[in-house]
């Protein structure tokens, strides 16, 4: 980035607690991550490799560490124009914290409630980025991102509901969905994600997918708080992908409400529909963990 473009980058991120740059990643780059998406997907049971639609054990919603299963993912987790930007959010030494990605199906696509990254994943500061990479042209019909722009400046919202950690914020303390905008953008477009900000995405209304490739990232001196099934599960593929790696955590004021769900659970998905099934092996922690 030029460095007027680098302020202006900086600028908007600071100011709404996110960034949206258009086409970051070109088309034959966006064809090689679908196409990986098709041949991970391309095994006898999904459910092996993938979270599935309830109630479709054909329909995936949600690919588990995609960088961990095919190389395309990983090679766009550390493409340098990708990480030129994440340095301009939060300095020079850079570590991968985890990837993700969604599966918005036509006429499906499980809604995402009002949420805060940082509300999962409390770290002793809040210079984390999440990247969304969308691998489809996103419109309001087929689920773009809703944000509400300036809200990671009011600090961490309750995300708790009925006394356990529900994920979501949800009831009086649900955000004013009016505040919202909507951020659609073509495929190989990059929303750069402030870990307090609120956001959500609606079910897929149109007859067009809405994938979206979730790589995050955080600062070297970034450490985690809470070190539950999830982050420890998480924590032993967070690799330094730019400069150095830090022997100090560095720590910002204030307390952070700790992720203790009711049981384990597999996704945001799982935890925010209170889903009943069997807990998934990489659930977050529960209060009887933390006993």
């Amino acid at each position: 980035m030029s460095a007027p473009d680098t302020a202006a980058f900086v600028k908007e991120y600071r100011e709404n607690g996110f960034a949206l740059v258009e086409r970051l990643f070109d088309p034959s780059e966006v064809a090689e991550l679908n196409t990986a998406i098709t041949e991970v997907l391309d095994v006898p049971d999904i459910g092996s490799v993938a979270e599935v639609e309830p109630g479709d054990n054909g329909m995936a919603r949600r690919i588990w560490a995609p960088t961990k299963q095919h190389g395309a993912f990983e090679r766009a987790s550390a493409n340098p124009r990708l990480l030129d930007h994440v340095e301009a959010l939060i300095g020079p030494d850079i570590l991968f914290h985890y990837s993700k990605l969604h599966l918005k199906a036509p006429r499906v696509g499980s809604v995402v409630d009002w949420h805060q990254d940082f509300a999962y994943y409390p770290h002793t500061n809040t210079d984390l980025v999440t990247a969304l990479l969308y691998l489809d042209d996103t419109t309001s019909e087929n689920s773009a991102l809703q944000a509400i722009p300036g809200s990671h400046l009011r600090g961490l919202a309750d995300h708790y509901v009925d006394g356990f950690f529900r994920g979501k914020v949800a009831g009086a303390d649900a955000p004013d969905a009016s505040l919202a905008v909507s951020l659609e953008a073509p495929a190989g477009s990059v929303i750069f994600i402030h870990p307090l900000l609120l956001h959500y995405s609606s079910p897929n209304r149109s007859d067009r997918y809405r994938r979206a490739f979730l790589p995050a990232y955080r600062a070297a001196d970034a450490y985690p708080i809470h070190f539950g099934a999830h982050a420890g599960h998480n924590e032993a593929g967070v690799r330094l992908l730019r400069g150095n790696v830090s022997d100090s955590a560095r720590v910002e004021g204030g307390a952070w409400r700790l992720p203790l769900a009711e049981r384990p659970f597999g996704s945001l998905f799982q935890l925010q529909e209170d889903a009943r099934g069997t807990a998934a092996a990489t659930g977050y922690a529960t209060l009887e963990d933390a006993k």
